[in-house]
């Protein structure tokens, strides 16, 4: 797997030291599953804390990292209807596994919610207010509806791939936008382009019909 796009460093560094929230802890810590990089990254980075705990010790951490352990620990496994998504392999998980462990299954038991235009998604719950993770199936070969974003939006892309304005994703890849970004990812051909999402806000889209339906489909 050759990955192009990862987390900035401020982004790894807030995850190892425990400051980032659950919800974005989990895209973190399923992208650092599956680059090696990165892990790297963030084991120097966790020594080096280790080191300034040790020379100061009594300093407060916020509890984000350990809520996600504790998570991990202790979700639920379930058993949701069967819907494979095209032409993905499904011999090895698809899904790393802070990310599987969340959700209770591989890909191929996911229970999609459909979105239109044979695009679906699955909400993935955590204990973090005020924040939404989501899987999204986008069909091989296809467009999502053009949107900018009401706030910050992490982007891990699982199988398949995609590309916007800022470039090309695929499988590992870690995509950071904020409101400054208009966009309009579309899927690569072949297979369907399959990501972890997670925002702080809704989308905002540009098409009407987008946006009339946008509060049944919480996105």
């Amino acid at each position: 797997m050759k990955i192009s796009h990862h987390p900035g460093d401020e982004l790894i560094l807030d995850y190892t030291s425990g400051a980032l929230g659950e919800t974005w802890s989990l895209a973190v810590a399923t992208h650092l599953a599956v680059c090696p990089h990165c892990r790297q990254s963030a084991s120097i980075m966790e020594d080096v804390g280790g080191s300034l705990l040790d020379a100061s010790p009594g300093l407060p951490l916020d509890g984000a990292f350990e809520a996600l352990s504790s998570r991990l620990e202790g979700v639920e496994q379930k058993n949701p209807s069967r819907i494979a998504p095209r032409n993905v392999a499904t011999a090895k998980p698809v899904l790393p596994q802070p990310l599987r462990r969340y959700i209770g299954c591989d890909i191929e038991d996911v229970q999609w919610q459909r979105l239109g235009m044979g695009a679906f998604q699955k909400i993935i719950p955590t204990g973090e207010e005020g924040t939404t993770a989501r899987l999204l199936r986008i069909p091989a070969g296809r467009p999502v509806p053009v949107h900018s974003h009401g706030g910050l939006e992490l982007t891990l892309v699982l199988c398949g791939a995609f590309s916007d304005v800022t470039g090309h994703y695929g499988p590992g890849d870690f995509q950071e936008t904020d409101e400054t970004l208009e966009h309009q990812p579309h899927a690569a051909p072949v297979e369907d382009c399959i990501c972890l999402a997670v925002t702080d806000a809704p989308l905002r889209f540009n098409s009407l019909a987008a946006r009339l339906v946008q509060p049944f489909l919480q996105i």
